[in-house]
């Protein structure tokens, strides 16, 4: 497999392209701040190329990123739209319709189920999971939810997760996701149901929102998707024909060092290839 061509500056290579899938988490924000840099480099891509997605696993609608991005000081110029993992969620819900579905997740993932017809139950009385994440990511992990998991995938209930990631950097340290508990379930033996990358939903979401900002069909191949995660951004780039660039600086989940050998290994390891990687977001 090919290793990735080292840049420094996203400028390097922008001229290539008329359009940005830029994931949040890891390279634009670590859940605190936005990191230095970044955004002058999305709203100086916006302002010469062409639209930036900010495409997230967040799983949440869309309409309620743009105020937490503000919140922590990302501009309002950087971008042109938020596609989530809970947008394509919502769709894989409502085809799950009229069962009755047991919420798996803290109650700051509420916005999901906003407008929807859905009916609660008891995991004992539910025809499917949705997993948004961990109740409580402060201080669980997925050994807590061992027993639970285990009574669903005896029932055989499928699991729509809303989140695909497995963690985040948040500030300094890692939490878990929905991801850990669905790749859990799978290993019960458990049906998973994803929205978010690496899967087609949230990335033809994605596109149909680039082609509507630029007034035109953009060529895949002058789309670049930006991404920290190796089996979630960049194998969602790889599957859906996209140009990758790998970030993989300290404020990502991306754990094996940011020279170069290293991160060719790591792309090397999880079977997939990115055309471009750095250690951070820059013009």
């Amino acid at each position: 497999m090919t290793p990735p061509t080292f840049i420094s500056r996203l400028s390097d290579i922008a001229d290539h392209y008329d359009a940005l899938l830029c994931d949040a988490w890891g390279v634009i924000h670590d859940g605190v701040r936005v990191f230095p840099g970044v955004d002058e480099a999305l709203r100086r891509f916006r302002a010469g190329r062409g639209p930036i997605i900010v495409l997230t696993n967040a799983p949440r609608p869309s309409v309620v990123i743009p105020p937490q991005l503000d919140r922590i000081g990302l501009s309002r110029d950087a971008y042109d739209a938020v596609v989530t993992s809970g947008d394509a969620t919502r769709s894989a819900i409502e085809r799950m319709l009229p069962g009755a579905l047991y919420k798996l997740g803290p109650d700051k993932d509420e916005t999901l189920y906003a407008g929807l017809d859905v009916g609660f139950a008891p995991l004992d009385a539910a025809d499917f999971i949705v997993c948004t994440g961990l109740v409580d990511d402060s201080r669980e992990t997925p050994d807590d939810y061992q027993d639970l998991l285990a009574r669903a995938a005896a029932r055989r209930l499928p699991m729509i997760c809303a989140n695909p990631d497995i963690v985040v950097r948040w500030g300094g340290r890692l939490i878990y996701c929905a991801g850990a508990l669905a790749e859990v379930y799978e290993r019960l033996g458990g049906e998973v149901i994803y929205g978010g990358k690496p899967h087609p939903p949230i990335y033809d979401l994605a596109l149909a929102s680039i082609n509507r900002f630029a007034g035109r069909g953009v060529d895949r191949r002058r789309v670049l998707a930006i991404g920290d995660g190796v089996n979630t951004d960049i194998a969602g780039a790889n599957r859906n024909r996209l140009d990758a660039l790998f970030v993989a600086g300290a404020g990502g989940v991306h754990e094996g060092g940011s020279d170069e050998a290293a991160i060719a290994a790591a792309l090397s390891r999880a079977g997939v290839h990115a055309e471009f990687a750095s250690t951070g977001l820059l013009w």
